[in-house]
């Protein structure tokens, strides 16, 4: 009963309290491997990779793709072991001079107040990070003291260069904006405007928006070409649509974006038993755009396993005009309704037009409902959706 009202989601409700222990277990059928995960991290693994030297060429990409507590260990180590490698300078410069032996009144020493390697070391910091308490500074007397110094002030730049600049790279990635891009769980496939189509459901959960927003959609699948070379990642390119033409869109409120399944597409013979048996198909979903606020390109990736897909199902809407403006619902982002859709291939439906004709004729109009607060029982007012047309 709740479930039906949607006050809670369908994967959610107990349907079985008890198991006949006298049932019997039937094993899972394994689950084929992602190629890309539902978070968009792709699922490859790399071995054997002989030329690790190719890694340090690009330090700082390096540096930047490593993990957090190793970029905040180099960070700090960096720092130090600067710091020590100048207090030995230092202290060698004063050992050399013969100032650690000096007493109150004697020769002008090459660096004031150095009389150990702690106070050299004190010293070091002070240079690098341009603290200066005044109580330690570099004389006239050692022109090699000055050219220290001025070596040890270019090698602190460079390093506050390089690793200022990687932990703000760390923190700026576009992969962080790409966390609030948001895909619907299951994709569908029913008929739209007399044709079999594939689509899903995305949003943007931030009021800043993504420019030049572009949907690309790959299948991949295990094929077996003709001279019997197998490809176990096989990636083919499909069009997609979104109502507005091309693959540029327009992402202020949730979209649906759907692709024709007509002759080129590689879901063609595509059939409802295929999504429980054909385990080798894999759909991945690019979005790709530019962050308005920082103007770095980002993208979001999902992929969806034939499991994933639900056949004679369409996406219920979520966007109602509500005070003068449009209000979306979040929490039906993914629920979706089942509608009369022929149990064929598209192959098949091109074939045969007339095995359209038994589906029972639906209304066109959709449940966009204009809502206001000021008075509770007027009656409803419909509209066409503008996400049922997306």
């Amino acid at each position: 009963m709740l479930s039906r009202k949607g006050i809670i989601p369908e994967e959610y409700v107990l349907t079985r309290l008890a198991e006949d222990p006298a049932e019997p277990r039937y094993r899972a059928r394994e689950r084929r491997a992602r190629f890309v995960s539902k978070k968009g991290n792709c699922n490859v693994a790399h071995k054997n990779i002989r030329e690790q030297g190719r890694f340090l060429q690009d330090v700082f990409t390096t540096l930047v793709d490593l993990k957090w507590p190793h970029t905040l260990l180099i960070f700090t180590m960096s720092f130090l072991c600067s710091w020590l490698l100048f207090a030995m300078v230092w202290w060698l410069i004063a050992f050399a001079h013969g100032d650690l032996a000096l007493g109150e009144g004697g020769p002008v020493p090459c660096v004031t107040s150095i009389h150990s390697f702690s106070s050299a070391f004190l010293f070091s910091i002070e240079v690098q990070v341009t603290i200066g308490f005044g109580g330690r500074m570099v004389t006239e007397e050692c022109p090699l003291a000055i050219l220290i110094l001025i070596l040890q002030n270019i090698v602190g730049l460079m390093i506050n260069a390089i690793m200022l600049g990687c932990i703000f790279m760390k923190t700026a990635q576009a992969h962080r904006r790409a966390e609030t891009l948001i895909f619907s769980k299951h994709a569908v496939i029913a008929l739209r405007q007399g044709r079999l189509c594939f689509m899903l459901r995305v949003g943007d959960l931030r009021k800043s928006m993504i420019i030049s927003a572009t949907i690309h959609m790959q299948v991949v699948r295990k094929t077996t070409s003709p001279e019997g070379e197998v490809v176990p990642l096989h990636q083919v390119d499909i069009p997609m649509e979104n109502g507005v033409g091309g693959n540029s869109i327009f992402l202020v409120a949730p979209l649906i974006i759907y692709h024709v399944i007509d002759s080129n597409s590689p879901l063609y013979d595509l059939a409802p038993s295929d999504l429980h048996h054909h385990q080798d198909l894999e759909i991945i979903v690019i979005l790709e755009g530019v962050v308005e606020t920082t103007g770095i390109t980002t993208q979001a990736r999902t992929s969806y396993l034939a499991d994933e897909i639900l056949w004679g199902q369409r996406f219920v809407p979520i966007v109602a005009e509500e005070d003068g403006r449009y209000s979306v619902d979040y929490s039906k982002f993914g629920n979706t309704i089942k509608v009369p859709t022929p149990l064929y291939t598209a192959h098949q439906l091109d074939d045969d037009r007339s095995l359209l004709d038994a589906l029972p004729v639906t209304s066109a109009r959709g449940p966009l409902r204009k809502r206001s607060v000021a008075v509770a029982k007027a009656k409803p007012r419909f509209s066409i959706s503008p996400d049922a047309l997306s």
